[in-house]
């Protein structure tokens, strides 16, 4: 039987997209859908281009008016209809494989069913399909179908895997080794890399390719530079413990310059000890008074408390007429610090009260007032608009926590946490933020999202899931504020923050900013690089909606875009998808004509258009595309190495699914790039080369000792040809370089328990450890040139614990100090060249956003001259996290947002820019807007990287610097 003509394949992610789920492989998911079959009298409306699907199942049919049963709950009724059509939607069994996550009524009679799916009983990440339903006048009709189910998985979910606690500890060491940006950060430095914990979440299926096994955890902590509280949900590979995705798990408000906000992951979220408590509890609410932080009065709905005669800030009225009869509640949480709060509810929280229902000025400074009056304003938009029982759509307690400190010293920031908000105090120049409706309106629709779409906050999912927080946080602002949508500071998100600037200085962003996918910033995903872009690309779907909002009205705008995320959007959907999601809704809501085109315009003015992703380009050569790896900061094991005119670099397949490859070439691009590691199951990364040897690590497990890994050191010619294993070490190895065929490298000694240097020369079968004049230090992360090896030393000078850089003559076997011990917040790994060792360093805990760029020049009468290249503090300071030489060029790596801005005050991704010997600038190296890291030199300004801009991961070069990219 030939298939209709109407029956199209939909791509739902191209080769490119940045796509929520891409691997920390920074690849992308594909996932293609077919239409359904027409139905009698109504073929079901289906967007999208022609493309080989991956899944048989369609990503969206609308149109439908399939009779399902009346009488049994929705959940059944989906799945029935599911099983009824297999042809249709070629889901074997949905019974077995969905299980029901969410099931919404809206007054309108319109049912939504979203359902999980699982594969061999294993959760697949992401994966949902959502079946909605018209359910009036004893009858109940399927309109149409929507989202994620993969029916290309074949995995073995039976196979020996990693120990959960070795797993654990595997996604912890990935987020530690984010933290510390590549570089080291002693154990003594004053910020110190913040305690970090994690918690194993199960076995999961991550729907790339054929699907891969892995391991969720939570890894919680905070980042040691900046103070921001971090939660990340890491998946890593249940064989190998390679981290291969993570997201977000905690959903900060402060904007990306300062500390990228986070947002969960899907996590299933308990109600907390204080929403247990307060349910169904207490005396009716009373009416009070307060003052906000703008100096307005607005009225409290207060509890009088019968034991002390005070009056808590504990609504009751505003769901008294719910099933559940739950309370909105206002705590002092001035005594905590927020690194306490997150996911918990601690103890020493007490409810905000006044002698008076007028509440005093102690109430306002804090910030108590402006928490608990938002709250009720935000419950009653959604409640009055869209009949929605708070943020779970069934009545949960609204719980805000202020006045939480960073370690006793102002906070400002904000976050909901999957149970409730937590406000910090504020500072000089930005008031509690709760202060802005906009804001916190902003943060508790996160909470609507977690409860409907729940976006997988991660690239284009993780954007949309903050421009819909956007969005609604900006109409509850200007509704209750009466504020038209003409107003030039309508579209600014928390604009009225700050005490001295003006709302367009202070806002965070602007829905009117005018981005569209030609600003779209291709960035790594995971804790260092706003999980993919999640704020910086927001404003494109964001500004697309606002369009609509100004074109069609509030009223209109606001339910199509409300039944978008509530009815269409599922967690894995980016930018295409959720453009067909609104345009679904406004259809599903007898939108057409003039109004459907001015939907469909405010996403072609935002570019959002079939084929966007094409577009974005480099201005550099690419020596290899589609590395299906993460750029991460230098040092770590995915980084590219180069020497004697050749490259080497650790690659997956394009869908993330292969373990890591090293491949090699040439870096003037001549002959073809190909693999010299074996294909045996391992992770083959820290790939170095001199131009005549390749050198990595290859990751396994011990034999016969499921609970330990083999880091294998690993050599093979250039050219090709059978790989040897050089060494066998028992705990991780960094810092590996090879020079004239002499290897070296680091790793924990399990005799004495201490990092060590090792170097095997060329020909020798038998590693020796640099010598250390002080046994009780550590050693790590050498770099070799000439027969020299620089490297770190750790620990005590004198009795005074300090960091040094050393420098060992493997021929003369003397060890030279490169100057004196000093108490750095961080160091980066040494680089070397014939003449010259170079480091960054941060000595100032105070101004962490620079970083000096020290040089020792190596062979002078006087022994090694150390000369701060770049100091900390000077007006060429630099906020580099990354360090490439050669004798006539330096390459830094640098991060504007951080403090430092150069060309583009808007442009917050790592750029490569490179200097001279002596600083002077030689301009950026390259033009491209994507996030550019994990610079290696050839010779001369030559310099390779990997590059985000296609929003692929790419190996590209440049021959000399780009210039000022005016």
């Amino acid at each position: 039987m030939s298939m209709p003509s109407h029956i199209r394949h939909r791509l739902r992610r191209r080769p490119g997209h940045a796509g929520p789920i891409a691997l920390l492989a920074a690849t992308v998911l594909l996932s293609l859908g077919v239409t359904s079959p027409a139905h009698a009298g109504q073929p079901p409306i289906v967007g999208g281009d022609a493309a080989e699907p991956t899944t048989d199942t369609p990503a969206l049919v609308d149109g439908l008016a399939d009779a399902v049963d009346a009488s049994v709950p929705a959940a059944t009724a989906a799945r029935t209809h599911l099983a009824g059509h297999k042809d249709r939607y070629h889901i074997p069994s949905p019974d077995r494989d969905l299980v029901a996550d969410t099931v919404t009524a809206e007054a309108d009679g319109v049912e939504t069913v979203r359902l999980d799916q699982k594969y061999r009983g294993v959760p697949v990440l992401g994966a949902q399909y959502v079946v909605r339903m018209s359910h009036k006048s004893g009858k109940r009709t399927v309109t149409g179908t929507s989202g994620s189910y993969f029916t290309g998985l074949d995995v073995d979910t039976d196979q020996e895997t990693l120990p959960a606690r070795t797993a654990v500890d595997d996604a912890v060491r990935h987020v530690r080794s984010e933290l510390d940006r590549g570089g080291y950060r002693p154990a003594h430095a004053k910020s110190g890399t913040a305690a970090l914990s994690g918690d194993d979440r199960g076995l999961t299926i991550l729907p790339t390719g054929k699907g891969v096994l892995a391991r969720h955890v939570t890894v919680r902590g905070s980042d040691p530079a900046t103070g921001t509280p971090l939660v990340q949900e890491v998946y890593v590979d249940a064989t190998t413990g390679t981290a291969l995705f993570e997201s977000g798990g905690l959903p900060t408000f402060t904007a990306p310059g300062q500390a990228a906000g986070v947002h969960p992951s899907g996590t299933p979220v308990k109600q907390s000890r204080a929403d247990r408590s307060a349910s169904g509890s207490g005396s009716a609410s009373i009416t009070g008074s307060g003052t906000l932080l703008n100096g307005s009065t607005v009225p409290l709905y207060l509890t009088k408390d019968a034991a002390t005669g005070s009056y808590l800030l504990r609504d009751t009225a505003h769901m008294a007429d719910t099933q559940r009869h739950n309370v909105i509640q206002t705590w002092d949480a001035s005594s905590l610090w927020y690194q306490d709060v997150s996911g918990v509810w601690p103890d020493g929280v007490v409810p905000f009260a006044s002698p008076t229902p007028k509440a005093g000025p102690e109430l306002t400074s804090v910030g108590a007032v402006d928490a608990h009056w938002a709250a009720g304003k935000v419950y009653e938009f959604y409640h009055d608009t869209f009949h929605r029982d708070s943020l779970d759509g069934q009545g949960m307690a609204i719980n805000s926590l202020v006045g939480v400190t960073d370690f006793g010293s102002p906070f400002v920031n904000a976050f909901w946490d999957h149970t409730k908000m937590v406000y910090g105090t504020g500072d000089d120049e930005y008031r509690s933020l709760a202060s802005d409706l906009d804001v916190v309106g902003h943060e508790m629709t996160h909470g609507v999202v977690e409860h409907t779409a729940n976006l997988v906050y991660s690239g284009q999912s993780g954007a949309m899931n903050e421009a819909l927080a956007d969005y609604f946080g900006n109409v509850i602002d200007i509704t209750v504020n009466h504020t038209p949508m003409s107003d030039p500071d309508a579209g600014l998100i928390g604009g009225d923050l700050c005490r001295t600037r003006t709302p367009e200085e202070c806002a965070f962003r602007n829905l009117n900013d005018g981005a569209t996918t030609a600003h779209f910033l291709g960035l790594p995903l995971g804790s260092a690089g706003d999980n993919g872009g999640v704020h910086l690309n927001s404003t494109i779907f964001s500004g697309a909606l606002w369009d609509i909002r100004e074109s069609l009205g509030g009223a209109l705008a606001d339910k199509i875009v409300y039944r978008a995320l509530t009815s269409y959007i599922t967690p894995l959907d980016g930018f295409d998808e959720g453009r067909d999601a609104v345009v679904a809704a406004a259809r599903s809501l007898g939108v057409k004509g003039a109004k459907l085109t001015a939907v469909k315009s405010a996403f072609d003015a935002h570019g959002i258009v079939p084929g966007w992703e094409k577009d974005l380009g480099l201005d550099s050569n690419v020596l290899l595309g589609r590395l299906g790896t993460l750029p991460q900061y230098v040092g770590t094991g995915n980084a590219p190495g180069a020497g004697g005119g050749w490259w080497a670099v650790p690659k997956s397949s394009p869908d993330g699914v292969d373990p890591y490859s090293v491949w090699v070439g040439r870096i003037d691009g001549k002959g073809r790039p190909h693999q010299v590691s074996p294909d045996d199951g391992r992770s083959h990364m820290s790939a170095v080369t001199d131009g005549k040897h390749v050198v990595w690590v290859a990751v396994g497990d011990v034999p016969d000792d499921p609970w330990s890994h083999t880091y294998d050191i690993m050599s093979a010619p250039v050219q090709g040809g059978k790989p040897k294993t050089l060494f066998r070490a028992p705990s991780e190895v960094t810092g590996v370089s090879v020079d004239a065929g002499t290897v070296t490298w680091s790793f924990r000694d399990p005799a004495s328990g201490l990092l060590r240097v090792y170097y095997l020369k060329s020909g020798a079968t038998v590693p020796q450890q640099v010598p250390m004049a002080r046994d009780y230090n550590q050693a790590s992360r050498p770099a070799l040139k000439n027969g020299r090896i620089a490297y770190i030393e750790d620990g005590l000078f004198d009795g005074t614990y300090g960091v040094r850089i050393e420098m060992y003559d493997i021929a003369k076997g003397t060890t030279t100090a490169l100057g004196t011990p000093s108490q750095p917040e961080w160091i980066s790994n040494p680089v070397m060249t014939s003449s010259d060792v170079y480091w960054l360093i941060d000595t100032d805990y105070t101004d962490q956003d620079q970083t000096t760029l020290r040089r020792a020049h190596l062979g002078g009468p006087d022994g090694a001259v150390i000369t701060d290249v770049i100091p900390e503090k000077s007006d060429r300071a630099t906020p580099a996290y990354g360090l490439a030489a050669t004798d006539s060029a330096v390459t830094l790596t640098v991060y504007p947002s951080w403090g430092q801005v150069f060309d583009d005050p808007n442009d917050s991704l790592a750029k490569l820019y490179q200097f001279t010997p002596d600083g002077a600038p030689l301009g950026r190296v390259s033009c491209s807007v994507g996030q550019q890291s994990n610079a290696v030199a050839g010779t001369g300004s030559h310099v390779l990287w990997m590059d985000t801009t296609t929003t692929d991961t790419d190996l590209v070069t440049r021959n000399r610097p780009a210039g000022t990219c005016a």
